[in-house]
């Protein structure tokens, strides 16, 4: 599946708002400092919507065709086997990736390669469930590829990043006009079924095993005091 699905849907005047509605909330949730590393999986385009690339020298987008703003770092190659150093990432975003792989497992799995522990990982998904993203063909046939995409529920995604040891800090839901973010555990809702299309924002944790090594038996120093002193009370009564 390709992404000019996703380029046509952004020329429909519903999918300039969803535009800027995501650059609203991309720009919200880079939240690491201009001088560590980020990466990006999938041009877009209008990446300054989002990021200042005068501050953000090392942010660096990754694009099998070369996608992406002008003013950005950009490599050429495949999400699936991404030539970047292991834990060398402070945040990585995925925007409309997952959908459009075919191979979104092993994406997945290079993106938690890459990631330091306590990085951040920001996706964007469209909502399986909304009418609204299906029925966009009917006005423009490129978008009737919509329909052999692979969409992917939130939940599905979440139980993925849960698998992978990742902790989700907030979520947010793209309707008609308006978007929502919520912070903290997943609560599906009768509004996020009608959401064009969906975000997520988490952090990689990483739990260092304590291995727990068996008790040594030995004598209790108390018990040797304690009849210390009863011997002495002893000897104190037997003298008077």
């Amino acid at each position: 599946m390709k992404r000019q699905f996703l380029f046509a849907l952004y020329q429909t005047p519903r999918g300039k708002l969803l535009q800027t509605m995501e650059a609203n909330y991309l720009r919200r949730s880079i939240t690491v400092s201009c001088k560590q590393q980020q990466l990006q999986i999938g041009g877009l385009g209008w990446e300054n919507e989002f990021v200042d690339f005068s501050l953000y020298r090392n942010y660096l987008i990754l694009d099998g065709k070369a996608l992406g703003d002008a003013g950005a770092l950009k490599v050429t190659a495949k999400a699936f086997n991404l030539p970047i150093q292991t834990e060398s990432m402070d945040l990585v975003i995925l925007p409309h990736i997952l959908e459009f792989d075919a191979r979104r497992f092993q994406t997945l799995r290079e993106v938690n390669r890459v990631l330091k522990p306590g990085g951040e990982l920001v996706m964007l998904n469209f909502n399986p469930f909304s009418m609204s993203v299906r029925f966009q063909f009917l006005w423009d046939w490129k978008l009737a590829e919509s329909w052999r995409a692979h969409f992917i529920t939130k939940a599905r995604v979440l139980d993925w990043l849960k698998l992978m040891n990742f902790e989700l800090l907030t979520t947010a839901e793209f309707g008609l006009d308006s978007y929502t973010i919520a912070h903290g555990k997943f609560q599906l809702s009768f509004a996020s079924l009608f959401a064009m299309a969906y975000g997520i924002k988490a952090v990689k944790r990483q739990y260092t095993l304590i291995p727990l090594a068996a008790a040594k038996q030995g004598r209790s120093n108390l018990a040797t005091v304690g009849l210390g002193l009863k011997s002495n009370i002893h000897r104190k009564v037997d003298h008077d």
